[in-house]
């Protein structure tokens, strides 16, 4: 066996992207697969220089298909198995993770976006939250944490070990190409000593034991001959789907007793908002925010809530009404104007939001 990766606790500077690389190793990840595609190709530069102390592995494939498709066989077989990707990368492993999907198999995938389709922007966007959250030819049953922060990216990348072997649905970490490419401080740590038991990954093939004789066979399907058969299937699925989604579903949210403005903002962009409303209420005025964690599955009940007080929302996004979308779905029959600041592919200031939040002030006032 080769040493720990992490002992105790340590506070490291660096980029997002070895940050996950990091957390992976921590939550006791055996192999990655992948395909390089920027901005996430780090998190695989890291893991082949890390794996090998610590008797990991690593496979480069010749595309993102196979990434996925080798990332589900390496959980068929037990272990531990990751993927991360971007962009058009994130499109084209829409079919595996489908599969993955529909077989309930446990992959966990990092999604650093980037803007625009194929060899479009590189740098930066929220643009992926539609593709991560409902891709493929599924129903999004999936587990999608949007991360804000390296501290996030690391606690989040651990946590979906969890998530995905605990409940069988493919588990996404949604970060962008800003967290994959800047530096900041964090805190590594090992997940046993802060009490986080990782559950143990178990073999979906190649149990010991003669089939049907010595053990219960194991049957593993992705397609079906009749429609009843996949409504049986799904119908299973997406009920256990709604009861996992307490244990599940996060969030944050502050100011939400009675606001003026209630700003709705996830990822990255949500640490601007934050400071925009903490500015905002530093100077008197009756402003909140709320935070979607999981975009899937989506804290309904919570931003509901919150929401119903609010004398208005502003829905704050690096897309062109991908997070609204979300929302104005959610808060179906509310009656609570929503306002937004979309600016797709480009980074969002604190600034920006307090100026747009004192204009719709200055509108209700007037």
């Amino acid at each position: 066996m080769g040493e720990k990766p992490i002992e105790g606790e340590r506070k490291a500077f660096m980029t997002g992207n070895e940050a996950v690389a990091w957390a992976a190793l921590a939550a006791g990840a055996d192999i990655m697969y992948g395909y390089p595609i920027t901005p996430q190709n780090e998190i695989m530069q890291y893991w082949t220089r890390l794996a090998p102390k610590y008797e990991k592995k690593f496979l480069q494939t010749e595309d993102e298909l196979s990434a996925g498709f080798t990332t589900i066989g390496g959980v068929l077989t037990g272990r531990r198995a990751f993927t991360a990707t971007a962009g058009p990368g994130n499109v084209l492993m829409q079919e595996p993770l489908s599969m993955a999907e529909a077989m309930r198999i446990p992959i966990v995938v990092a999604v650093q976006q980037r803007g625009g389709p194929s060899t479009a922007t590189v740098i930066y966007s929220q643009q992926e939250v539609t593709l991560t959250c409902f891709g493929g030819n599924g129903e999004g049953l999936r587990v999608v944490y949007s991360t804000s922060s390296h501290q996030e990216l690391y606690d989040y990348t651990i946590k979906s070990f969890n998530t995905a072997w605990k409940y069988r649905f493919p588990t996404f970490i949604l970060g962008d190409g800003y967290q994959a490419k800047m530096r900041e401080s964090l805190v590594l740590y090992d997940p046993a000593e802060r009490g986080v038991e990782m559950v143990h990954p178990e073999p979906f093939v190649g149990k010991p034991g003669v089939p049907g004789e010595e053990r219960t066979a194991s049957h593993f399907r992705n397609t079906y001959n009749i429609e009843e058969e996949l409504l049986e299937v799904l119908t299973k699925d997406i009920e256990e789907y709604e009861q996992m989604k307490p244990e599940v579903i996060e969030y944050s949210e502050l100011n939400t007793q009675d606001p003026d403005i209630l700003v709705i903002a996830h990822g990255v962009v949500f640490r601007s908002a934050a400071m925009a409303v903490d500015e905002l209420t530093g100077s008197g005025e009756k402003v909140g925010y709320f935070r979607p964690i999981t975009l899937r599955p989506f804290p309904q009940e919570q931003l509901r809530k919150a929401a119903a007080k609010a004398k208005q929302l502003l829905v704050v996004e690096s897309a062109h009404g991908q997070l609204l979308k979300i929302v104005k779905e959610n808060l179906y029959g509310l009656n609570v104007p929503i306002r937004t600041y979309l600016r797709p592919g480009v980074g969002i200031t604190p600034e920006e939001i307090i100026d747009e939040c004192k204009a719709l002030l200055a509108g209700k006032e007037a």
